[in-house]
């Protein structure tokens, strides 16, 4: 499902106001590959994405996008990157400012098949090779979910690793 039905009923009342939303990326590794898909909106190779649910763990936001948009079942490990996306703008006017909780994953089962209609292929990639394949920003999600250590937290303009408390 592409908008969630909240968000949905969230723009009977706002509009196009910016709406702040908490979401996730699953970086989803497999030995040495990361399964990333192409997004059906916009044609861009991407990682497993979503928006957490009201109520919902952002882990288990994680676990249900890998199997509503890729039909496999994962693992979350751990937390790897906490920052904010810069403002979204859709082409029918709505703006939203999300809040990414990067999650490092494991997969468990399935193979890899678009499921929700959020993405067109999806397939294993080399993880030495997101720099070619992905954007800078979605490159930047996936080695955060690849390199080992504590979360890392956003403030101000410059990055700045946190021990996770």
């Amino acid at each position: 499902m592409p908008t969630p039905d909240f968000v949905l009923e969230l723009r009977r009342y706002v509009g196009t106001l910016p709406l702040p939303l908490v979401g996730v990326t699953a970086v989803i590794r497999r030995g040495d590959e990361v399964l990333l898909g192409r997004r059906s909106d916009n044609g861009r190779l991407t990682p497993i994405t979503g928006i957490v649910d009201p109520g919902e763990e952002p882990a288990d936001a994680a676990v249900r996008e890998a199997a509503e948009e890729a039909g496999v079942e994962i693992v979350v490990d751990r937390l790897a990157w906490v920052h904010q996306i810069p403002r979204v703008t859709y082409d029918n006017g709505d703006r939203a400012d999300y809040l990414d909780l990067v999650f490092e994953c494991r997969w468990i089962a399935g193979e890899p098949t678009p499921i929700d209609g959020e993405m067109t292929d999806l397939g294993w990639y080399a993880a030495l090779h997101v720099d070619e394949v992905l954007d800078a920003g979605m490159a930047a999600r996936v080695r955060a979910g690849l390199t080992p250590g504590a979360a890392r937290f956003e403030g101000g303009d410059a990055p700045s690793p946190v021990a996770a408390r």
